[in-house]
């Protein structure tokens, strides 16, 4: 396989490597080199990519679990999830200031979910992945994704409420 051929399978999911790094490992820095990591293995691994039925998901399985491993280390201990994916610039400053405070408030919301829950809202709300590639990235079944899915959604939608209705009556 050519540089050029390599190039042409991982480039158009590069970004989502990084941002699902950057969510599990909070610092650019650390996501940077997480997907520089993943990229490399992969690229040290070019004569196996061809067999992969889908590089993009066994790249995000790569991903989670580099991640993970880093997050266990004890060099990562002070990291938090974090999300800062969100950017519309046609909007005004007083509705950009009021989507930025809903973005950090869901960002909160979902920084205190359970583990499984962040990744599962991760791979679908933000990455847009189907629940089976979801599924088989996570080593869940199918059911377990959507139920997954289902209760991190509900916790969101009932702090979020709560949230903004605090003081209504």
């Amino acid at each position: 396989m050519t540089q050029t051929e390599f190039l042409n399978i991982v480039m158009p999911f590069k970004d989502k490597v990084f941002r699902l790094a950057k969510r599990l490992l909070v610092s650019t820095e650390e996501a940077e080199d997480a997907t520089q990591e993943v990229l490399l293995k992969l690229w040290n691994n070019k004569t196996k990519i061809e067999a992969y039925k889908n590089v993009e998901a066994f790249s995000m399985t790569m991903t989670k679990n580099f991640c993970f491993d880093k997050l266990k280390s004890k060099q990562a201990q002070n990291l938090k999830i974090v999300h800062n994916n969100y950017e519309d610039v046609n909007t005004s400053l007083q509705k950009q200031v009021e989507l930025n405070d809903s973005v950090n408030w869901v960002s909160k919301i979902i920084e205190e979910l359970p583990e499984q829950q962040k990744l599962v809202i991760q791979l679908r709300d933000i990455e847009a992945y189907d629940l089976d590639e979801i599924a088989k990235m996570l080593d869940m079944n199918n059911t377990a994704v959507r139920v997954t899915l289902s209760r991190a959604r509900k916790t969101i939608r009932e702090k979020l409420t709560s949230t903004h209705n605090y003081g209504v009556k």
